[in-house]
């Protein structure tokens, strides 16, 4: 078992630091998310308003590179690696707030390849691979926005009940409203299902995962395992600029570090993210090459963490900035409203929590992905 990467995974991981320092500037981010505000507010100069609310080039580059394919299967256009380099990537992602649709796209595929039918990777890894096509997942009865929900993408919704099905919602199934979510950075979709009736049809829009209405397991833990990375992400960058910020802040004559109030606040958020990695780590290792029956209470216990740790560490990167976090100009915003949407996405903390409870009650292994 490991709790920290490879020196080849530390590479790829620091390439990606790399590139998205370049190409996901806060300035950048703020350029992205500036223009697609104007929208709602119907300001006169519509020219500028744009339909999507990404980085266009980003996202193509990404897709260049084999970021999105990362974890697909090679006979599937895929770069062929696991879940612990996909995780490693996606916490770059969310480091940067990268404006890309990439958690869904490369959460979709996760759930394609491990729970789809060979049919169905065929119709969709290839091209969730390559980038041109946007994914999302998302559980029955959540009204939560979906990042990378699109009417134009692969939609799959998973049933929030123990051991329930999932289905697929292809391009135009008509399942997807478009809607502005509190994280203006990137596309966000709700998903109007409140359940899968195993017995029933679907519809005429979608279809079964795997071909049948059987449970949910393995592809959807592994997606659950990449929003647990993207959190780490973010509240790792929200410690990084708040222990820069409070050395810098001088109040009295000494830096606003130097009180030990602020000091411990610094230390509980380095506490969280700690926990929070080294679970995600430990679970994204368990999909690669633990026991596939501890799966589900890794991935829990990972998302539980990183849930809890996103929202709190970047609520307290806000209020240790002092009046200034507050404002539209700092940038620590972008932060805490990218950790509010992962964090509910594939179910908060306390969801996971009851996961962990109920696989310890049935015997310790887990035994699905729902509450």
């Amino acid at each position: 078992m490991r709790f920290e990467l490879s020196e080849d995974q530390q590479e790829i991981q620091g390439a990606a630091r790399e590139l998205l320092a370049a190409r996901s500037t806060f300035a950048r981010v703020r350029e992205v998310a500036e223009r697609e505000e104007a929208a709602p507010t119907g300001m006169p100069d519509l020219s500028a308003v744009t339909t999507t609310r990404e980085d266009e080039a980003l996202w193509k580059e990404l897709g260049e590179l084999g970021w999105t394919g990362i974890a697909v299967p090679e006979e599937h256009g895929g770069q062929g690696l696991g879940v612990i380099e996909l995780a490693a990537i996606t916490e770059e992602l969310g480091y940067a707030v990268a404006p890309v649709p990439f958690l869904g796209s490369v959460a979709a595929a996760l759930v394609v390849q491990h729970e789809g039918s060979e049919e169905q990777r065929e119709d969709w890894l290839p091209h969730l691979a390559a980038g041109g096509l946007r994914g999302a997942v998302t559980l029955t009865g959540d009204r939560a926005p979906v990042p990378g929900a699109a009417e134009g993408g692969l939609t799959v919704v998973a049933d929030a009940a123990a051991n329930g099905p999932a289905a697929l919602y292809g391009p135009g199934s008509g399942v997807v409203e478009e809607v502005d979510a509190i994280d203006p950075t990137r596309g966000h979709g709700r998903v109007a299902i409140d359940a899968l009736d195993p017995e029933g049809e679907l519809d005429g829009r979608g279809e079964w995962l795997g071909g049948t209405p059987t449970a949910t397991g393995p592809g959807l833990d592994r997606a659950t395992i990449v929003v647990a990375a993207e959190l780490v992400g973010v509240a790792q960058r929200a410690l990084d600029m708040t222990v820069a910020y409070v050395k810098e802040r001088r109040q009295f004559g000494v830096p606003v570090g130097s009180f030990q109030a602020v000091q411990h606040g610094a230390a509980q958020m380095l506490r969280d993210v700690t926990m929070a990695r080294s679970l995600t780590y430990h679970a994204a290792w368990m999909a690669d090459a633990g026991d596939p029956a501890q799966l589900p209470v890794a991935a829990a216990m990972a998302k539980a963490a990183a849930s809890d740790a996103g929202r709190a560490v970047t609520a307290a990167a806000v209020q240790l900035h002092g009046g200034i976090g507050f404002t539209w100009e700092a940038d620590v915003h972008w932060l805490l409203k990218r950790a509010q949407v992962d964090a509910a996405l594939l179910g908060g903390g306390g969801h996971h929590r009851r996961r962990v409870a109920a696989a310890q009650a049935a015997g310790g292994s887990g035994s699905g992905s729902g509450a």
